[in-house]
């Protein structure tokens, strides 16, 4: 607790009990490391940091999820918006 009031970093904390809030959050970086991580030598933080930005587009523009209809998450959404208007 110390080391993070230190260096400014604010931990976030659910309530006991209540800890839903992290599960989009942590499944997310699960699927993340499992189709992109695991397996791979990365050298640097700049490979690192363009590989996770190249797989959130990924993820979100072009994965197909089947609990979202076979549409990309983007694709989803628009559509739901579009229905909606």
């Amino acid at each position: 607790m110390k080391t993070l009031k230190k260096n400014k970093i604010f931990q976030s904390m659910s309530r006991k009990a209540t800890c839903a809030d992290n599960a989009a959050k942590e499944n997310f970086f699960g699927v993340l490391k499992q189709e992109m991580y695991y397996g791979e030598k990365i050298v640097s933080y700049e490979e690192l940091k363009r590989k996770i930005e190249d797989y959130i587009d990924y993820y979100n523009n072009e994965r197909i999820k089947l609990k979202l209809a076979g549409l990309s998450p983007v694709q989803y959404r628009t559509q739901t918006s579009q229905t909606a208007a």
